[in-house]
């Protein structure tokens, strides 16, 4: 349990506003976290989370209200103000140079800025590899950034954090890309960090989670603070009235709907039309690999059917011709281009449709955009508005409503849902169904056993490169996977 909070809080921000494009994000809102405590931070995507902890991490200025830290007043934030309050911020999308080890990227955060000073290399190493264990994790400080995957570098940053001895921590979405021995990596590291009188705000849409590791939780709905209460007083059911302002009786809504008969067949996998196979397995057990190699990215020698004809598939070009599209589980750097709007990033997949004559038609552009704005109720203010402006459930959506513009006959989602709440989770889901009803096959990738589980038709299980087993919905429980999963004979 966190220490009693003393007389000031560790940051206090009170009737925050903040308006982009005369959308207002942050109607009031306020905000308490205390010293030794972790403070969940949740609501739907669009709520202001992220708004409101850019203004705390000093990344973006408040249009009016108080921030006060550790009882003195900020009037005029900065990051530079805020690393030197103590405050560090690790997004959910890491900010690290690709192109520099890990140990050169720590240093950048840590050392002080120097154009005559010689550079002792070996305490470097020496002191990234002591943060990155300290975070619970074994990375190489002389690999590359642009070699790690998406969840190491989320430890770099939080090594970082930690090298900079920052008294209030801010954690968006940490484990949205972990492995369950991560997240529980993770949690030490917390749990440590709490010991040591650390603040923590902590955002996560894995409502679950937020029950074992926050102390209060602040709920955030349409720019506004809802209610603050403490962790032991409410409920998973009871944060989702909080957070979507109404009941959601299914975050899964699997519907029977008719299959038909086997449209793709690749490296031990069937999927039949209007079927969602789930593929489940550990990180690194070849789930995305599978992905990218059906659809273009990876060169493979193994035969590949659609339809039970032999196919050739060697680049997405082809994939699409064969009607196969794919939404990466990166988004931010697959998913989506952040610089282009949601109407280029929606026709990007399909230009032959919005391009009769080899110029860009800015009508049918507008219309199709339009038209998967609003199936997906992706929330912007404009439908020129970048990509990058967007809240990450709704670059989310404009990804997904890429694909679905090219009408495929094969989907295969990576992790559909990660980072996205739970009503938009559910909106996802419900479309995932529509189009299984329209006899579009669907394979969804998911970290997620709960998802897997309760939106799978079958599920395939993948260990090392391979398809370790396969189990109808009925027969499919979270023991059988982890067993296939973990190699162990299926129980």
């Amino acid at each position: 349990m966190p220490s009693e909070a003393g007389p000031l809080p560790a940051l206090e921000a009170v009737g925050i506003t903040k308006s982009f494009a005369g959308i207002q994000a942050l109607k009031g809102v306020s905000f308490e976290l205390r010293a030794g405590e972790v403070h969940a931070l949740v609501g739907e995507n669009g709520a202001g989370k992220s708004t409101l902890i850019k203004i705390m991490a000093g990344g973006l200025p408040r249009d009016s209200g108080r921030l006060a830290v550790f009882g003195h007043e900020i009037s005029h934030h900065s990051p530079a103000q805020a690393r030197s309050l103590g405050i560090a911020a690790v997004y959910q999308q890491p900010a690290l140079f690709p192109d520099l080890t890990v140990a050169e990227n720590i240093a950048l955060a840590l050392e002080p800025p120097s154009l005559w000073r010689t550079v002792n290399w070996k305490q470097r190493d020496t002191q990234a590899r002591d943060l990155l264990l300290r975070a619970g994790a074994t990375i190489d400080p002389q690999r590359l950034v642009s070699t790690l995957s998406m969840p190491e570098q989320q430890i770099v940053e939080i090594a970082k954090a930690i090298g900079a001895q920052a008294r209030i921590l801010i954690l968006d979405e940490p484990t949205a890309s972990l492995s369950v021995r991560e997240v529980q990596s993770l949690f030490s590291v917390i749990s440590a960090l709490r010991t040591q009188n650390v603040a923590i705000v902590y955002i996560s849409h894995r409502l679950e989670e937020i029950s074992s590791i926050a102390d209060r939780v602040t709920v955030l709905r349409d720019g506004q603070s809802i209610e603050t209460r403490a962790m032991r007083e409410t409920d998973r059911a009871g944060l989702i009235r909080l957070m979507v302002g109404r009941e959601i009786s299914a975050i899964f809504p699997k519907r029977p709907v008719p299959i038909g008969d086997v449209v793709l067949e690749a490296h031990g996998i069937t999927v039949r039309a209007g079927e969602i196979l789930g593929i489940a397995g550990l990180v690194g057990s070849g789930r995305t690999e599978l992905a990218e190699t059906i659809f273009g990215i990876r060169p493979s020698c193994a035969a590949i059917r659609v339809r039970g004809e032999p196919v050739h598939i060697h680049s997405p070009a082809d994939a699409i011709r064969r009607g196969i599209a794919y939404l990466p589980e990166d988004r931010r750097n697959h998913g989506v281009i952040l610089e282009l709007p949601i109407t280029a990033n929606t026709t990007l997949a399909s230009l032959a449709a919005v391009s009769p004559h080899g110029l860009v038609d800015a009508g049918r552009e507008r219309t199709t955009a339009r038209a998967y704005v609003g199936q997906l109720r992706i929330k912007t203010p404009s439908l020129y508005s970048a990509a990058g402006e967007l809240s990450g459930g709704n670059q989310q959506k404009v990804a997904l409503a890429r694909w679905l513009a090219i009408r495929p006959s094969i989907l295969i989602l990576d992790e559909p849902t990660q980072g996205v709440d739970v009503g938009s989770k559910s909106e996802i889901h419900g479309i995932m169904i529509d189009l299984a009803r329209q006899g579009v096959a669907i394979v969804m990738i998911s970290s997620e056993l709960p998802e897997i589980l309760g939106m799978s038709d079958r599920i395939a299980v993948m260990r090392a490169g391979r398809v370790a087993g396969t189990l109808t919905r009925e027969e499919a429980s979270q023991p059988k996977i982890l067993s296939l999963a973990l190699g162990e004979q299926a129980c």
